[in-house]
Order: C-alpha cells, then structure tokens, then sequence
C-alpha cells in the first residue's frame, strides 16, 4: 500500500472538507476556497477531524494516484489554512522589481521592462527592489509564478546575474584565460 496514501490528513480547526459523491473535494478555511476532482479510482471520506482517502483496486496506475491524490489535498488543506510563498532574489546590477498594480515590472538588463501580469489570488510584494515574495493558497500556482518569473532571466554561471530562488545555489564558472 502507498505509504503516503495511506496516511490520514489531519483537518485544523478553522478547515472544512466536503466531498461529493462523483470525486469533488471542496476545502474552505480562512484563506480561501480550493477545489479539486478525485480520479476515478480514487475516493475520499471525512471522518471526525481527519480525511482519509483510498483506493479501489491494486494497479500500479491506481496506487500512484493514490498518493498522489492524498498529497493534493493535504497541500490543499495546508493552503487553506496557512498559505504558501516562494522567495525570490534578483542581482545583478541595475536589476529591480516593482509592483505596479496587478502587474510586476522587471528590470533586467534587457531593452525594455519586462511586465509580468499578476494571476488571480497570488500577491506578490517586493522589499528592496531586488527580493519578491510570491504568496497564495494553490501551491501549484505559487510554485509555477515563481518559476515564471525566474525563467525571464535564470542566473548565470559567470558572473551569478538574474533571477534566483533565496535557497538556491548557484555554481560559479571560471571564465576563459589570456594565454
């Protein structure tokens, strides 16, 4: 049996799961409102303060599933109730980041700004003009906003210019040598 599938979600107090007869999980908490279908194979009960999920048969396609569809609502549950965020650091210099309404406005040493248009239920803020902080419920979401803004400008190897995550460790290149 899945290891991670069969762990029980525990639901914190100010979280409510509900869970249709087709496969909809609905999770509301102070945050937000998530939403998700179940596989088919996949079904799910809210016992007292705990979600369990399980499966219906053996397959080796259904018992991925079932982990993974234990770990998509769990994440939905933690969203909920506490958020996600990404950091993100930009050097290099002349390199800046500014919120401008419900766009980011980059500098990064192109021709132009680049104007990254803000998703629905993300909120972005900006200390320093160089670290952002990618906040939301949906971790997937946060997580692809984050690499979309990271893929305007990676960081280099020569000089560790660009966009880069706070954690991230960047290996330095020797450059080319005079003969």
């Amino acid at each position: 049996m899945s290891r991670i599938g069969k762990k029980a979600i525990d639901l914190p107090k100010a979280v409510k799961v509900a869970v249709s007869a087709e496969g909809g999980v609905k999770v509301e908490g102070p945050k937000g409102k998530l939403e998700w279908t179940l596989p088919k194979q996949i079904t799910a009960k809210v016992e007292e303060s705990k979600v369990v999920v399980e499966r219906a048969n053996e397959q080796r396609s259904v018992r991925a599933l079932h982990g993974l569809s234990r770990a998509l609502v769990a994440n939905m549950v933690i969203g909920v109730s506490e958020g996600f965020s990404k950091d993100l650091e930009i050097q290099g210099v002349g390199f800046k980041a500014a919120v401008q309404g419900k766009v980011l406005n980059l500098s990064l040493g192109f021709s132009h700004p680049v104007l990254f248009p803000i998703p629905e239920g993300i909120k972005i803020t900006v200390t320093e003009n160089t670290k952002l902080k990618v906040e939301g419920i949906d971790k997937k979401v946060v997580g692809q906003v984050a690499a979309d803004i990271r893929g305007y400008y990676p960081p280099e190897p020569y000089k560790g210019k660009g966009v880069r995550y706070s954690d991230e460790h960047v290996v330095r290149k020797e450059g080319k040598t005079v003969q």
